[in-house]
């Protein structure tokens, strides 16, 4: 089984991964590599902080490797918070509650709820890079919807118990991890990358 790192130390996002790649790929994560550091994310865009995350560990560990950014991005705030999501309330780490506080106090009575989740995932292959090839391929998952005015469920996280994807009456957290891996942004971009390594 080919094992490939997944830049990352969040349980969900690996629980998440995990149950939709089943059993294909042995997928580790940064604390199973021994990589405790934070990696920079200082990029504009989803693509660039994700591509910032797979190349420091392949330069670091030579091991193939993706990595993946994800945004909420409003209309109505003019895409905001998008690449800021994790951090959007400020302060260190990422405080959920508080991000779900201000995006719903930002957008306050306006009526214009839509939204999309985006993620981006950059692969780095080992066999495929060399000094010569910087190659790095990238996989988008998008997941459009509306922002509800208050709180919904409790499974998920991040920004989960405000976003009701389009066609469902429910928020993720109200509609459980086996629906939302099917429909997810993540789920998407993650099956453009299984799709890309069953071929390779």
């Amino acid at each position: 089984m080919k094992k490939i790192v997944f830049a990352t130390n969040n349980q969900h996002k690996l629980d998440e991964i995990r149950s939709i790649l089943g059993d294909m790929f042995e997928i580790v994560s940064l604390r199973d590599i021994g990589c405790h550091e934070d990696i920079p994310e200082t990029g504009t865009t989803l693509e660039a902080n994700a591509r910032q995350k797979a190349e420091y560990i392949f330069e670091k560990y030579g091991l193939s490797c993706f990595a993946d950014d994800t945004g909420l991005e409003v209309d109505a705030l003019g895409g905001a918070p998008g690449v800021y999501s994790a951090r959007y309330a400020g302060g260190e780490g990422h405080d959920s509650e508080a991000n779900m506080q201000k995006l719903l106090c930002e957008l306050g009575e306006n009526n214009n709820r839509k939204a999309r989740f985006r993620t981006v995932i950059a692969l780095i292959l080992s066999e495929v890079r060399s000094e010569e090839t910087c190659e790095v391929l990238f996989f988008e998952g998008i997941v459009n919807g509306n922002i509800a005015r208050e709180k919904h469920g409790t499974e998920g996280f991040g920004y989960d118990p405000i976003f009701v994807p389009d066609g469902y009456d429910k928020s993720f957290a109200e509609l459980g991890m086996d629906i939302k891996n099917n429909i997810s942004h993540r789920a998407r971009a993650v099956k453009k990358l299984a799709e890309y390594l069953r071929g390779n």
